[in-house]
């Protein structure tokens, strides 16, 4: 039978990916190789399932026809995005959310240290994939812990990070990432007077909703069943989230 079923008041299932390709060096376990995604996607599918982006999957949810939907994130916006991950989601009909650094462009990801460096996407690339029908969402402007922030570099990593990324796009953006998953009260509040509509943490605790959705990561070492069981957890363990 398909795993579509979806009772009021459950926890949406938002996957959090980062890069998808070589995995020759990956200390960080943030890479999966393009046919490992091919088979988590398939997985999907022979469930009864499509990946989405989170807009998709929190307007279908408004609508009461969430079902069959699961929410697809790719965090950091890594150049091999559009290389090896989009021709894959194209291929089985899904759609994702990729959530991208304005303050990064074209440069690489120098948070993790020591390294190894990964290239992020240009303008030009983060305009292919967003016309390619994927939402782009902000991540901040240069990554940065948004916890420990004092108020200025919130609120450029917030509200001017937007900015920047509605005059790259000519359109709005609703999304939000926030950096390692970490966020307190104060940072959501940053994030709401921002103007966005939705923002993904990892394990948001009490301030779980719609400005701090929940997440599930997925790496390489995920078959068939370890999905199927971080499936079942995340429904266990997540709260649920009101007005979605």
């Amino acid at each position: 039978m398909p795993d579509t079923a979806e009772r009021p008041g459950t926890v949406p299932w938002v996957a959090m990916y980062h890069s998808v390709g070589d995995r020759t060096c990956d200390p960080y376990r943030i890479t999966v190789t393009p046919g490992r995604l091919e088979r988590q996607l398939l997985w999907l599918r022979a469930r009864g399932l499509r990946g989405v982006s989170v807009a998709e999957l929190l307007a279908a949810r408004a609508r009461g026809a969430g079902h069959g939907l699961v929410g697809l994130t790719f965090d950091d916006g890594y150049a091999d995005f559009v290389t090896d991950a989009l021709p894959v989601l194209r291929r089985h009909g899904c759609t994702a959310t990729l959530f991208v650094l304005p303050g990064r462009l074209g440069g690489d990801n120098t948070w993790d240290s020591p390294g190894p460096r990964k290239p992020l996407l240009t303008a030009d690339g983060i305009r292919r994939a967003a016309a390619e029908g994927m939402e782009i969402g902000s991540h901040g402007l240069t990554h940065v812990d948004l916890t420990t922030a004092d108020d200025f570099t919130l609120k450029a990593e917030t509200v001017q990070s937007r900015a920047a990324l509605a005059d790259l796009l000519g359109r709005d953006v609703d999304g939000f990432c926030y950096p390692y998953g970490r966020v307190d009260a104060r940072v959501v509040a940053a994030v709401r007077a921002a103007g966005y509509r939705h923002a993904c943490a990892i394990d948001p605790g009490p301030l779980t909703g719609p400005l701090a959705l929940p997440r599930i990561h997925i790496g390489e070492r995920d078959t068939a069943v370890r999905l199927l069981l971080k499936r079942r957890l995340h429904r266990l363990r997540r709260r649920p989230v009101v007005g979605v």
